[in-house]
This record gives structure tokens, C-alpha cells and sequence, in this order.
């Protein structure tokens, strides 16, 4: 039976904390320890068990303890040097999304796979899904007719807590040192990523990309985006964090034949000639498949490395353009206030359907896009 560790307990490190329970319950391993700076906090679901020793310092925790696995649950910008003492301390890793928050760490990362032999596992857990490998076998098998582009949408709301949560929140910097926590790096980079790994293209040369804010923060909380490749159909995206109507989340494939949608939250999935979505049962949890069959992940590092593209591009750009507070509606009362942006989910649709950017479907307060473009393997021109 394997020991399992979790860096990065309290948060959304609480999630893990469930999915560890439930895999302890089963026999299927033992929580071996929890560290994180703060004292982790019992909950129903997710009980500390007596005898998992908790740790405030994630060095220590490894020389003491010698996990065979190891989840990490951390700030994006702390993921380089933490995975790197995990997989160094001879565990395989299972290290949350974003991965990684340039391609330099990518490559280092990537390096430290390859000398050290073990596994890495990037937890982008709706790839794992059933109804994304349905749909990725309708593409294959010409159901949509020859792909034109890749769309994904969502809509959703944040209150003001949402920005206070922890000291990262909001930032693009943290004691010097870079990290993100905008509705493309974070919440909303599932649909980024899930866009990505539908395109037949690994090789991004161009993202443009529009960031907006309707707070005094230094991050998007509304963003649009195109990732043109060398070959193949572009990726679009258009996401909010101050939405009217909640959109969980869609992907959208547009074909020659017709298109199809993939709720990728839900797994809920409408192909041409369907009537109306299904939801496809099926998802092979991330930790599962990292246990049982290390040599054929799921989501490894290599897979992400387009996402790590992009994200560089976010990264480098300026603090996104301030929405006129005019066109913001504010609703309930901190620290539960949320902001609507007026009209923002017929935008975010009409840039999906198009597929475009928001500047190109008629909003009065998009701007041009930044445009970036990416040397041959994704990487950013210097």
C-alpha cells in the first residue's frame, strides 16, 4: 500500500483532503502526512486521522516521512521548487493546475522528470473524462466534418472574498515573484486547457489575447483569447468571473458537418444530430490513475506545455484595461458582493459562435488585442 502526502492542506487542498479519504477508506493507501503553514482544519468529510503527522514546513515533511506519492496543492509560483524537492525525494507527483507559469519552468520541470525517473501527474482532472474521449473519437472519426476552430466559454461569478482569500489573490506578484490568479490562469483554465487538448496541433506560434477587470486588482476577472497554431484550427476562449447567467463551462467544437458542445464540468456532452446534451459517465481520477499506472498518465507534464505557452503570454502582459464602473452592476454586499457586467454573457456567446475576441463582436469597452508571438515548440519570441 502506498503513503500518500499532501503539501497544501487548508483551501482548495480540503478537496484533495476528501479524495485521499475516500482512497484510504477503500485500502487503497495510506495518508502518510499533511504540511502546510497553516494547521489544517477537521472536516466532516475529510477527518485528520490521528496518526497522520502535520508538518508546516513541505522539506521537512519529505525527509521525515519518505512518501512514495505526493500531491501538491500550493500557489502556482511555489510549484517549481516544490515539485522539484518531491520528485527529487524519490515520490511521484500529483501537482495541481496551473502547473507552471513559464515555459523556462516547464523545460526545468521537465528535466527533473527525466533525471529523477519518476511520475509526474498534472491535476487538469477533467481531462480524465469519458465524454472528452468520446468527443475526441466523433472528431476523429469525421462526425463534425473537418474542424474549423476550437471555442470554450464560461460564466461565473466571484465576490469580494474571493479576493481576500489568501495573499496571492488577485496578484501578479508575489515577493518578487510572478504568479497569476485571473480567470484564465485559475479558475477558468480548465476550459482553456480542455480546448487545448482537442486541438490536432501541439504547436502554438501566435496567442492574442484582450484582459479585463472591473476591480482594483492587477488580474483579469473577464478575458478573451486566440491561440493560432502552425497547423490546424485556432483556439478561442471567452470567460468572466462577473457573469449575468451562470455558464459552467463549454467547449465548442465547430465543424464543416455541424458542431458539438462539451460541458466539461458535468461531462455532459451534445454531438450533431443529438437532440439534446447526455451527460457520458466516466472519470478516471487523476491520484487513481498516478497509483496504478505510472507509465501511462493521463495528464503529464508534456501535455500541458501549450498551456504553459499561453499562460507566459498572460503572464508578461500589462495589468489588464479597467471597465467603466458605469457598466457594472454590483449585487449583494461585501464581503458576498459580486459584480455583472451589463450584456457581458451575449458577448461572451457571440465570441464563442463566432469564434472571435470580444473586441471583434461588437463590445463598446473591449480593446485591441495584445499579440504575442510563440517560436517553434510554443515558446515566447524574445
Amino acid at each position: 500500500m502506498k503513503r500518500v502526502a499532501l503539501i497544501g492542506a487548508s483551501g482548495h487542498g480540503i478537496s484533495h483532503r476528501r479524495n485521499l479519504a475516500r482512497l484510504a477508506r477503500a485500502g487503497r493507501i495510506e495518508i502518510a502526512a499533511f504540511a502546510d503553514p497553516r494547521p489544517p482544519e477537521p472536516q466532516p468529510d475529510a477527518p485528520i486521522d490521528a496518526t497522520t503527522r502535520i508538518f508546516t514546513d513541505h522539506a521537512e515533511m519529505l525527509r521525515e516521512v519518505r512518501p512514495d506519492v505526493v500531491v501538491i496543492c500550493t500557489p502556482p509560483h511555489t510549484h517549481l521548487e516544490i515539485a522539484t524537492d518531491a520528485l527529487e525525494s524519490g515520490a511521484d507527483v500529483l501537482l495541481e493546475k496551473p502547473p507552471l507559469i513559464s515555459t523556462a519552468e516547464h523545460r526545468a520541470l521537465s528535466g527533473v522528470v527525466t533525471r529523477t525517473g519518476r511520475a509526474l501527474q498534472i491535476g487538469f482532472q477533467a481531462l480524465g473524462s469519458a465524454a472528452l474521449a468520446e468527443l475526441r473519437r466523433a472528431i476523429a472519426d469525421g462526425r463534425l466534418g473537418e474542424i474549423t476552430a476550437i471555442a470554450a466559454v464560461a460564466s461565473w461569478r466571484r465576490p469580494d472574498g474571493y479576493y481576500k482569500r489568501t495573499p496571492w489573490a488577485g496578484r501578479r506578484t508575489v515577493n518578487g515573484r510572478p504568479t497569476l490568479d485571473g480567470a484564465i490562469a485559475n479558475p477558468q483554465a480548465h476550459a482553456l486547457m480542455q480546448a487545448l487538448a482537442l486541438a490536432p496541433d501541439p504547436d502554438p506560434v501566435m496567442v492574442e489575447l484582450e484582459r479585463y477587470r472591473t476591480r482594483p486588482i492587477e488580474v483579469d476577472d473577464t478575458a478573451s483569447l486566440r491561440v493560432t497554431f502552425a497547423g490546424g484550427p485556432p483556439v478561442v476562449m471567452a470567460v468572466t468571473l462577473c457573469g449575468e447567467d451562470f455558464i459552467a463551462g463549454e467547449v465548442i467544437v465547430h465543424g464543416t458537418r455541424g458542431r458539438a458542445v462539451l460541458e466539461y464540468p458535468t461531462d455532459r456532452l451534445l454531438l450533431p444530430g443529438d437532440d439534446m446534451p447526455r451527460h457520458v459517465p466516466g472519470r478516471r481520477d487523476l491520484l487513481e490513475n498516478l497509483l496504478d499506472d505510472p507509465e501511462h498518465l493521463i495528464v503529464p507534464l508534456s501535455r500541458t506545455a501549450p498551456f504553459t505557452a499561453v499562460l507566459e503570454v498572460v503572464a508578461a502582459a500589462p495589468v489588464p484595461y479597467a471597465i467603466d464602473a458605469a457598466l457594472v452592476d454590483p449585487v449583494g454586499t461585501p464581503p458576498d458582493r459580486m459584480n455583472v457586467i451589463r450584456g457581458v454573457n451575449a458577448a461572451l456567446r457571440a465570441a464563442a459562435d463566432r469564434p472571435g475576441l470580444l473586441s471583434e463582436v461588437g463590445v463598446e469597452w473591449a480593446r485591441p488585442p495584445l499579440t504575442a508571438g510563440l517560436q517553434t515548440g510554443g515558446h515566447p519570441v524574445r
